[in-house]
């Protein structure tokens, strides 16, 4: 006994001591009342010092898993034992609980696996070219600041920062993201806002807030859109209706003549108008004005998915949605830095009428309490010590060196492919008929080479199988100028057959 330890991590060893131990006693192999090894014997089987048993020997008793007799050692505990006999002992004398999991897994949670991107995704080999992501480089996070940021607000509340926080979100926050908003354009009065942890959150709070009672929800959005929200919509029992896209933005006519088709049908719609994902499109003012007032006609509440706004690389900012609609509260903004600063700080914020806020912020704290008022009093800080617009300058020339070279490299070694994308961290390609790009990524991926199939942005199965998205953010220079030729070199193969 006690011939297998070893350090398995870079954890203090007296824990390390300590766990291994109490696995021991958890399976049995030490047994109830049994004296355990002096600490120098113990020091001297496990090779580490005496002091360091000495610790692990004070962890096991404060855990309750042993006692100590003074002048004679330490003993294990009777409650030990009763554990170890739980888990079956090692001789195996009780039986072990066992659950089939799977078949008491509701609809719920068996669609959620079944639209989970992650665990449905490519297994890429070691040295592969990715194309599959679409997060920041976190070659360009500004540490330094971010560290800076953090000292700062632990050193003014720190206390109250790890203590629990409000379902609303971290006032001083609140009040800056209110004036970033209003610097959009957008008019506040009426409005108020509440934080959550990313997009994904909020987005499935408003989803669960409109959901009918009485029948499954109806929404209307893009196609091809977001996958996640395609995901969330369709846990949340929506059905969903695609309107097409256009060069600039989604087809017009198309989602009129549904709206007229069907007047009263629709919970909501979905509508992200900037750097679209996966098309990269910017929909047009134009087209801006003329969706809000299709949905001002017919009532429909939207839902904005604020990506990338800051991510322009050409041309004049154009307005959200939320700002086109003054004074009006029929948009729900939905807003986070996670591709453009740091997705590890989940923060985002919904900004809608405060009515629709009170209600939200009471579903957050049903479900969650509050988003980390760590991560939100670190984002804060960072925001007022003025490092933002800094960050996203450096920010902006890098993905628009990027962007250019994917595109100049795309018109060179793909010019059967019609590109989309004005700006972001991808850019979105459509083959010829001819193109399944699921079989052209088994090819590519035989070559070195993976990217995002663009029918899993579809909202009907079988649409968008010539499509593929290219996330080029985390892609070196060189990297994105050999897998795109790779690409090539095997779509002009599927193009010949």
């Amino acid at each position: 006994m006690f011939q297998d330890f070893k350090l398995v991590d870079d954890r203090p060893v007296a824990i390390q001591v300590k766990e291994y131990v109490k696995r021991l006693i958890i399976k049995g192999a030490l047994q109830a009342e049994q004296k355990l090894p002096s600490t120098r014997e113990m020091s001297s089987v496990f090779k580490v010092s005496r002091n360091t048993v000495i610790a692990a020997y004070e962890g096991l008793e404060d855990d309750g898993f042993t006692y100590v007799i003074p002048g004679k050692g330490s003993y294990v505990a009777v409650l030990a034992s009763h554990l170890a006999a739980n888990n079956g002992g090692a001789d195996g004398s009780a039986a072990a609980w066992q659950i089939d999991w799977n078949t008491r897994m509701n609809e719920y949670a068996v669609s959620a696996v079944q639209l989970d991107m992650m665990k449905q995704g490519i297994r890429a080999k070691k040295g592969t070219i990715s194309f599959t992501s679409i997060a920041p480089d976190e070659q360009l996070f500004d540490l330094g600041d971010v560290r800076r940021a953090f000292l700062d607000r632990m050193a003014i509340e720190g206390q109250v920062l790890l203590n629990y926080g409000y379902a609303k979100g971290y006032k001083p926050l609140i009040d800056y993201l209110m004036r970033y908003m209003e610097n959009k354009g957008v008019d506040i009065s009426g409005k108020d806002m509440l934080i959550t942890s990313g997009f994904t959150e909020g987005f499935d709070i408003v989803l669960s807030a409109l959901r009918p009672s009485a029948r499954p929800g109806a929404a209307i959005c893009e196609n091809p859109t977001h996958h996640t929200a395609i995901k969330n919509l369709k846990l949340q029992g929506y059905e969903i209706t695609g309107i097409p896209m256009e060069r600039d933005g989604i087809d017009v006519n198309q989602l009129e003549a549904v709206l007229q088709k069907q007047p009263h049908s629709f919970d909501l719609a979905y509508l992200t108008p900037s750097y679209h994902n996966p098309t990269g499109i910017v929909m047009s003012p134009a087209k801006r004005s003329a969706v809000m007032k299709l949905m001002m006609r017919y009532q429909i509440p939207v839902i904005e998915d604020g990506f990338n706004e800051e991510l322009r690389y050409s041309g004049a900012h154009v307005a959200p949605l939320i700002a086109t609609a003054g004074q009006g509260n029929g948009v729900i903004y939905i807003g986070s830095f996670s591709k453009v600063l740091f997705p590890g700080l989940r923060v985002g914020w919904v900004l809608g009428d405060r009515a629709l806020i009170d209600h939200l912020e009471s579903i957050k704290r049903a479900r969650s309490i509050h988003t980390s008022t760590l991560d939100q009093s670190v984002l804060y800080q960072y925001l007022l010590n003025g490092n933002f617009d800094k960050y996203v300058k450096k920010a902006r020339m890098e993905y628009k060196r990027k962007y250019e070279l994917t595109k100049a490299c795309c018109e060179a070694y793909l010019p059967e492919a019609q590109l989309s994308g004005d700006g972001g961290l991808h850019l979105f390609l459509t083959f010829p008929e001819g193109v399944d790009t699921r079989q052209l990524l088994e090819a590519c991926t035989d070559q070195g080479v993976i990217f995002t199939p663009g029918d899993r942005f579809f909202i009907q199965e079988g649409e968008g199988t010539n499509t593929l998205r290219l996330g080029f953010s985390r892609v070196t220079d060189e990297h994105i100028e050999r897998g795109i030729r790779i690409i090539g070199q095997q779509a002009r193969s599927f193009l010949k057959a």
